[in-house]
Parts: structure tokens; C-alpha cells; sequence
């Protein structure tokens, strides 16, 4: 795999930079915000083809995650904010046997199919693993993905122990049918030092763009 590359955020000239002081050293707080997305486009293109629903929306998140600098932030081991130029997504897989769940990740590409062929790859390789980490040796680049396919819920709150992650952790659950149309709920969260509502907005609205767009490239 490609050496990942971190650029350290120029503190000097980083707009956000008395807002991520703010919410790193005297109110560490993280939100969640549930949105609705309609996926009419990504099951219609992944009946007709026989995908798997589950890697093209991870698809879809990973390449709005990539395309937005305040979502593939982190921290130096000398505490220093910053940007990669590339995170992978980390995401959960389901035990049928033992109802647990284990962590996998998988290598992103903005190509589809070069990406879905690997998602196979890694759960042909891991995806029988139990335990929290399915697949060892995640690189230190990456996001979180999950899907609840039980529950097509309203909203969701992630709550950790000690700072909130400046990475994204991107949920989302049953789609469901209503007028002829598919949809989701999903759930973004994320420390309040890494994004505001804003950056929370415009995530939504780009994942409603790549959805729509989905295949068509």
C-alpha cells in the first residue's frame, strides 16, 4: 500500500483554528446528526447488476469523506491537527453465528469497480474473523462505517469516553420503500473541533449528489 501522507494545518492561517482550540481544550464535545437519503439510485443499480447494496454505500461515503478536508482530520503524535490525503474506510461486519461483529477495512478507490472488487477480496479473506478487528494492521488513515440493517430508524447519538473522534463515524440503517422511492436514515458523528453544522450540512448534501450520480461515471 501507498505510504499515506499527513499534512499538518498551518495554524497561522487555518480559519477554524480558534474554533478547534475551543472545542479540543475547553468544551470537548461531539454531535450527531441524523439525515434522511434517498438511495432510489444506488438499489435500482446495484439489483440490476447483483452488487451488494452495503460496499456501494460505503463506496458513496468514502468518496464524500475524500472529498472534504474537514473529514479526514487527525492528530500528530506531537498533537498537531491535520489532513490526510487519503483515509480508508474501517467498517463492521455481521456474525450470523454468534451475533457479535468484527472490524474490517478496505482499501479506497474512487473507481468502483476496482473498489468493490477489493471489498470482496477482504471479506472472502477476513470476513469469517471474529473478534473487534476482523483484519489486522488498519493504517492509521481512516473512517468508520457501519450499517444497522434491522432498524430503519430516526436517530442515532454516539457517545465515547474522553475526547470525540476528530475522524467521522458514518451510520445508517434499513432502507425502505414509499412511493416508488428508497430511503435511508444515516447518521454522522464527529467531533465538534473537526466539523460545524455547516460541514455536517454539506456532507449530507454531497452524499445525496454521489448517490444520485452513483454509475454513472
Amino acid at each position: 500500500m501507498e505510504q499515506p501522507r499527513y499534512h499538518t494545518l498551518d495554524l497561522d492561517r487555518w480559519p477554524r483554528r480558534e474554533h478547534f482550540s475551543y472545542y479540543r481544550e475547553k468544551v470537548r464535545c461531539g454531535y450527531s446528526i441524523t439525515n434522511r437519503i434517498d438511495v432510489t439510485r444506488v438499489v435500482e443499480y446495484a439489483r440490476a447488476r447483483k452488487l451488494r447494496f452495503y460496499p456501494c454505500m460505503i463506496h458513496v461515503i468514502a468518496t464524500v469523506v475524500n472529498g472534504m478536508d474537514e473529514m479526514r482530520m487527525m492528530l500528530d503524535p506531537e498533537g498537531r491537527p491535520g489532513v490526510w490525503d487519503l483515509v480508508h474506510p474501517n467498517f463492521t461486519v455481521f456474525h450470523k453465528d454468534d451475533h457479535t461483529f468484527s472490524d474490517l477495512w478496505c482499501r479506497y478507490s474512487r473507481d468502483f469497480d476496482t473498489f468493490y472488487q477489493e471489498f470482496l477480496r477482504v471479506m472472502e479473506e477476513y470476513g469469517d474473523c471474529h473478534g473487534v478487528k476482523g483484519r489486522p494492521d488498519q493504517p492509521p488513515n481512516f473512517f468508520c462505517a457501519s450499517c444497522v440493517p434491522w432498524m430503519d430508524y430516526t436517530g442515532m447519538a454516539t457517545h465515547s469516553v474522553g475526547d470525540p473522534a476528530l475522524f467521522p463515524i458514518v451510520d445508517f440503517g434499513k432502507y425502505t420503500q414509499e412511493a416508488g422511492r428508497y430511503t435511508l436514515p444515516m447518521t454522522l458523528t464527529i467531533s465538534h473541533a473537526s466539523a460545524d453544522g455547516y460541514h455536517a450540512c454539506q456532507f449530507f448534501q454531497r452524499v445525496q449528489e454521489a448517490v444520485d450520480a452513483f454509475g454513472a461515471e
